[in-house]
């Protein structure tokens, strides 16, 4: 096969939809395609999803729409999924449980504390990144061992969920090291390699996989794989790694200060970063390419504040933004702290709760969900402020996500900011970037090649400064000082008010 023959397919399973895209070498999307799913919240702090019916039955439903729109053969395939999250499989490689999910899921409170205390905050620092959050892999590894021995007896393996659709389709027993990075206190960052006597102090005889960059050749599609999903026997597969991670190689975040800022559910940041920058108030983690690694910081809240104004005014987003547009910078006056569901990055704080401070009786619909958008704008601020301290330069912002539909987001917090943002031509998200990631595997595209273009680029407006400067000083004060009344009330609340 030569150099530009072929199609890639890459496939994404986030939290609320799995979408697959399929592209040419040169980055020209053919077809695309998706389906919805949920998750499942069988008690307060556990948020979990189902490794077959939700992640191998879409897989296979996706394959099975577009691949018959293929009008060349496919040359390689890439997953992303939600992440970090831990299946724990038997010696067959099924699924025991459902999948406990990344950071949303807060069971194992108490092991973090432990494993904490067991191997040292800084030690863990130093090593591995990150401090140990809910977003970490080991503490769920140590609950799921100390909550449920008989699952625990039989595992044999851990899988994430581009890992688990890696090993349906090929067998391999892989994990990617960007996804391994984050499976804190598993993984030294210098080493670029698991932590072997950590690893058998927070879960004894597990065998760990085999570490793979995301864009290398994890193996190649089964003839079992081949007959359920219609992909040929022996199409190659690629690693993978962590969605977030996969939409930012989609829009050409790989450069050191490049940085990725996403708008979803949450608020997500990642920056690329030539060397390690452990800093306890932020995810450090390797990149996707051998010898890059990133700081990244992701709100608890962000799209889901949005979406729950909407649900309960009743209106369509189209007449929300245009009321909120209508409304002054500062919404007249409002600050919110948007941590309705705790707060991550920086604060890692999961008993923080909502504020909206200045009401009056003169405002309006309007105020109300523009100072929501400034909200967000302050806790973006915020985390760029701490990537600097620790070490990050971040010199150009790509934005993605549902929220930059319409404009007035976007606008908002590059005022805030004080940064332009660039909004790439392609859109489609962490699929799109499978795709990128299997053609590099495949040999059909290089690391550094431009697959997509900047369509737009959001400035900042320098009129709105004064207000927002006031406004970001109120909003930094306002945590520290009303910290204790939120964790009273968050108490009072019993869990029962936890992120989507």
């Amino acid at each position: 096969m030569d150099g530009m023959n072929g199609l890639l397919l890459g496939v994404d399973i986030g939290t609320a939809t799995s979408k697959g895209t399929l592209a040419r070498p040169d980055g020209s999307v053919c077809a695309t395609a998706e389906r919805p799913h949920g998750v499942s919240r069988p008690h307060p702090g556990w948020v979990e999803q189902d490794a077959d019916g939700v992640w191998w039955e879409d897989f296979c439903d996706l394959c099975r729409e577009l691949v018959p729109k293929a009008d060349d053969d496919i040359a390689g395939v890439c997953c992303s999924g939600l992440g970090p999250c831990v299946v724990a499989a038997d010696v067959n490689g099924h699924p025991l449980r459902p999948a406990i999910l990344y950071g949303v899921d807060t069971r194992a409170a108490t092991e973090i504390q432990e494993l904490t205390v067991l191997l040292g905050a800084e030690e863990i620092l130093a090593r591995c990144g990150s401090p140990l959050t809910s977003q970490a892999v080991g503490p769920k590894l140590a609950w799921l061992r100390a909550n449920e021995p008989e699952v625990w007896d039989r595992t044999m393996y851990v899988f994430m969920a581009s890992s688990y659709l890696v090993y349906r389709l090929t067998g391999e027993y892989i994990l990617d090291h960007h996804s391994a990075s984050q499976s804190d206190p598993l993984y030294e960052l210098a080493a670029n390699e698991w932590i072997e006597d950590w690893a058998s102090e927070v879960a004894p005889g597990l065998r760990l996989p085999r570490l793979l960059w995301p864009g290398e050749i994890a193996g190649s599609v089964s003839r079992l794989a081949a007959d359920t999903t219609g992909l040929a026997p022996g199409t190659p597969v690629a690693a993978g790694t962590i969605d977030t991670w996969a939409e930012a190689a989609s829009v050409g975040v790989r450069n050191a200060g490049d940085m990725m800022l996403m708008y979803g559910t949450t608020m997500f940041l990642v920056e690329v970063l030539s060397q390690a920058r452990p800093d306890h108030r932020l995810w450090s983690t390797v990149s996707l390419f051998a010898g890059t690694h990133n700081l990244a910081g992701g709100m608890a809240a962000s799209g889901a504040l949005t979406s729950w104004f909407k649900d309960v005014v009743g209106l369509s987003y189209e007449t929300l933004i245009q009321e909120a547009a209508e409304s002054s910078s500062g919404s007249n006056g409002l600050v919110v702290l948007p941590y309705f569901a705790g707060e991550r990055a920086p604060l890692f704080d999961t008993r923080a709760r909502g504020v909206i401070c200045g009401l009056n009786l003169g405002h309006t619909r309007g105020d109300l969900y523009r100072a929501l958008l400034e909200g967000t704008a302050f806790g973006v601020q915020h985390i760029l402020e701490v990537m600097s301290e620790a070490g990050g330069t971040g010199r150009r912002i790509v934005a993605v996500g549902g929220g930059t539909k319409g404009g007035l987001w976007t606008e908002i917090v590059s005022n805030v900011i004080e940064m332009p943002q660039d909004l790439p031509e392609v859109g489609i998200g962490a699929s799109y970037g499978d795709a990128f990631l299997a053609a590099v595997a495949t040999g059909l595209a290089e690391p550094g090649d431009e697959w997509n273009s900047v369509a737009h680029r959001v400035e900042p407006n320098s009129e709105h400064r004064d207000v927002y400067d006031e406004l970001y000083a109120t909003y930094r004060e306002l945590y520290p000082a009303t910290r204790e009344h939120l964790h009273a009330l968050a108490d009072m609340q019993g869990g029962r008010y936890v992120t989507k």
